[in-house]
């Protein structure tokens, strides 16, 4: 099923500027009409949601732009393309575990606090 720019924006939730932005970066490349409409399918719209799985776990725009450049050069790339993914991935691993040890002190801090308030009898 093909969809024009406005009926793709709404089925995925970002606006038509937007999906003319991603376009402009390289990260989509809709296909065009004889007539040089934009239309988009249900591969685009897969593909849309890989993007913005990638720029949801923080992948910077260039890396995007280049994983998407691979990805238009098809199967002899996917060496690439899962080397440039696993880097990210280590980089969000990294991420985690800063995170979950930040989580940990303010746990930390919580309970002082809360042990603290018993102490003193207030809740």
């Amino acid at each position: 099923m093909a969809y024009l720019i406005g009926e793709f924006a709404k089925r995925t939730g970002l606006t038509i500027h937007t999906l003319r932005y991603y376009e402009k970066l390289g990260l989509l490349h809709p296909k065009r009409t004889s007539g040089n409409v934009r239309y988009y399918d249900q591969l685009d719209e897969r593909w849309l949601a890989m993007i913005l799985r990638l720029k949801a776990t923080g992948m910077p725009i260039k890396d995007m732009q280049r994983f998407a450049a691979l990805r238009e050069q098809g199967e002899a790339t996917y060496a690439q393309r899962m080397n440039l993914l696993q880097q990210h991935l280590q980089h969000l691993d990294g991420e985690v575990a800063q995170l979950l040890a930040n989580r940990e002190k303010l746990v930390e801090k919580i309970q002082f606090y809360n042990d603290r308030l018993q102490e003193n009898g207030s809740s």
